[in-house]
């Protein structure tokens, strides 16, 4: 049974005065929180059933909206992250809840085709998926460089110069519990928080295996005003 873990706590500053009083997750995209178009999306192609959503900035607007989850015929569990810290220990939060099982990771300001949602847990191998995007602006992002059967060798952040065979993280994984074990060990970045990349990086670095897996359709981070607008002009958005 596949569990699924939501990063919802930041404020998302680049929003402006859209998130003066709404969490970024909960900004409409054509009339609907671009969270619940995730609760959806893996509940209709992943099976999804059992939600754990991480809250902070105005929480209290997401637990309003979704409750216990049971409107969406599915179950939510909250935590709650006090320090905005980073992604590398925000889903500990979550990890005696998710127990012994898989689960997928995404963040709360991406959205896919749904049916991608089913894809990358059909493609789950060793230790972990990371879903990847072609075509991107590795500058802006991270580029996850792959082997030439797909696993995960390296992370790079930021590049400029991105080595070959390398794809933008699209920030939605699969792992088993064991990622934990890399998350307890993480120190700050130089930037002050705990990343979820040095996890990864050093499970692939210890041995561990990783695949990567390209999206077959729409990715969309909604990072700024100009991305949220554009999907709420449009006419062809599939939920």
């Amino acid at each position: 049974m596949l569990k699924a873990v939501i990063l919802a706590a930041g404020k998302g500053t680049r929003m402006n005065t859209l998130t003066a009083e709404l969490p970024k997750p909960m900004l409409a995209v054509q009339g609907k929180p671009i969270l619940q178009h995730i609760i959806e999306g893996l509940r209709d192609h992943a099976h999804v059933r059992h939600f754990f959503i991480i809250i902070g900035y105005q929480g209290d607007v997401i637990k309003k909206h979704f409750g216990d989850g049971s409107q969406w015929k599915v179950s939510i569990t909250y935590g709650v992250q006090e320090v905005q810290n980073g992604t590398g220990k925000a889903p500990e939060l979550a990890a005696s809840w998710i127990g012994r099982e898989r689960f997928l990771l995404t963040y709360g300001d991406i959205l896919i085709d749904p049916s991608d949602y089913g894809y990358l847990h059909d493609q789950f191998a060793g230790d972990g998926v990371i879903a990847l995007k072609a075509g991107e602006d590795l500058s802006k992002g991270g580029a996850v460089v792959l082997d030439t059967e797909d696993w995960m060798i390296d992370l790079v952040e930021k590049s400029t110069q991105p080595p070959p065979n390398s794809y933008y993280n699209a920030g939605i994984y699969l792992f088993t519990p064991g990622i934990f074990e890399y998350t307890a060990r993480l120190e700050k970045s130089p930037r002050g928080e705990y990343e979820l990349t040095d996890a990864l990086k050093a499970l692939t670095s210890s041995g561990g295996r990783i695949r990567g897996v390209q999206l077959r359709k729409r990715w969309v981070d909604v990072r700024d005003p100009e991305v949220l607008a554009s999907l709420n002009q449009k006419t062809d958005f599939a939920p």
